[in-house]
């Protein structure tokens, strides 16, 4: 059976994210190749992938504060760098799985996205139906929006993949970042931080207060940000799952992608079942 799933790699997954414009090309390199394996072994498997702008754009985003909008002439520069910044990193992680024989067609998301104070309102989909329909992988990106209010913002990979979620149902999502899910802490800064197998609406309220921010500079909002996000989603479409997982170990992306065991991580879900992957 035909089954559409979503799958980012995060930022600090594909790029250094304390080092300016510095993308991990062979962690690129071997992802794409465990998606081309993924789509050998299921032929009937629909993805739409999406990737963060990491060490890219959030190093430009900050120093003109991008997310925050317009507040003179040089954050209108600024808006044109963090974007330029992105399809810089969203160029290389095109090529290398083109390279991999994956199919990818970049979708530049500001070319079309609508947002009113942070919030995406709308984005073309139709390029992305056409692909999906022709067999194609659509690859969006963590980019920059013209906003109602703010003048411009930065969207986030998850808020795409939301708004998106909307229009073609996905049966699951999955994070590929560097640390295995959510934890209490930022394992990358605390050895004692503890994984976090499960999320829920429910159960979010009191795990969200434990949750730290994302290691590195992002100017998207984080993992609390990321959960926020996706729980939202799931409230709004119970039977979806969300995965989140490291990429930084081989063959963890093609076992979620084919929903092999063991995989680890985080799943947020609605809570009304026990979730299966």
């Amino acid at each position: 059976m035909a089954e559409l799933v979503f799958l980012k790699l995060g930022g600090s997954l594909i790029t250094d994210k304390n080092r300016e414009a510095t993308a991990r090309e062979e962690v690129i390199r071997r992802v794409a190749r465990e998606v081309r394996q993924a789509l050998d072994a299921r032929p009937d498997l629909r993805l739409v992938l999406g990737h963060g702008s990491g060490s890219f754009g959030h190093f430009v985003g900050r120093r003109y504060g991008t997310r925050q909008g317009i507040r003179d002439e040089t954050s209108w520069r600024g808006y044109a760098e963090t974007g330029a910044a992105a399809a810089r990193l969203n160029r290389l992680v095109t090529d290398a799985f083109l390279a991999a024989g994956v199919p990818v067609l970049s979708v530049q998301p500001s070319a079309s996205a609508r947002c009113r104070d942070g919030e995406l309102l709308s984005m073309e989909v139709r390029p992305i139906n056409v692909a999906l329909a022709h067999g194609l992988v659509p690859l969006v990106y963590g980019d920059v929006a013209l906003d109602e209010v703010r003048g411009c913002t930065i969207i986030s990979t998850e808020q795409i993949f939301a708004w998106l979620a909307d229009q073609l149902h996905p049966q699951r999502i999955i994070l590929a970042g560097v640390v295995d899910g959510v934890f209490d802490r930022d394992p990358l800064r605390d050895p004692a931080a503890r994984p976090i197998a499960e999320i829920t609406p429910a159960t979010f309220p009191a795990i969200g207060r434990q949750l730290a921010g994302s290691h590195g500079v992002d100017v998207t909002g984080g993992m609390l940000s990321k959960v926020r996000e996706m729980l939202a989603l799931i409230e709004r479409q119970p039977d979806l799952k969300v995965h989140l997982i490291s990429g930084q170990e081989p063959g963890r992306i093609v076992r979620a992608l084919l929903r092999q065991k063991p995989i680890g991580g985080t799943v947020l879900h609605a809570g009304r079942r026990q979730p299966q992957l």
